[in-house]
């Protein structure tokens, strides 16, 4: 039974295949609306797909996006403001390349997590390896040459 688990990816004992979250927080200071934020946070799943990832059925991911471009707006906390406040905002037309950056950012912040964490032993006295970072290069340069794949069940 522990060799079938471990076979599956799982280790005996830890729960399901697959479990476990991302947290991921966007930052960016343009000049973005709400709605552009929200479809800034959900590109920051291109960035975990990309190693592999497909969220799992247990997974529980979730990412959020905030902008700091209209700082100088009038808040709730200080005098009132005018009836009307200019606003700044990147047209929907020209966020593109804030995507492919949240993208690219997500990524490679899980490979820099995945390099610089150390082998510990944790609940239940199961052990976590440290991730050589010569190996990681090697299949990361593999999977790059490798021609793609089907998808399961494509004719």
């Amino acid at each position: 039974m522990a060799q079938r688990a471990r076979d599956r990816g799982i280790v005996a004992g830890t729960g399901n295949p697959g479990a476990g979250s991302i947290i991921g927080i966007v930052a960016t200071d343009a000049p973005l609306l709400p709605h552009q934020c929200r479809r800034l946070a959900q590109r920051a799943v291109i960035g975990i797909a990309r190693l592999g990832a497909v969220g799992e059925h247990y997974s529980g991911d979730f990412f959020l996006a905030f902008a700091t471009g209209n700082d100088g707006i009038p808040g709730d906390h200080g005098p009132p403001p005018a009836p009307v406040v200019p606003l700044a905002m990147l047209p929907d037309t020209r966020i593109t390349g804030l995507f492919r950056g949240v993208a690219e950012a997500t990524e490679e912040a899980v490979l820099n997590a995945l390099v610089a964490a150390r082998t510990m032993t944790g609940r239940d006295g199961i052990t976590a390896h440290q991730l050589p970072a010569a190996e990681l290069t090697a299949l990361l340069a593999a999977r790059s040459a490798a021609p793609p794949s089907a998808p399961a069940g494509a004719c």
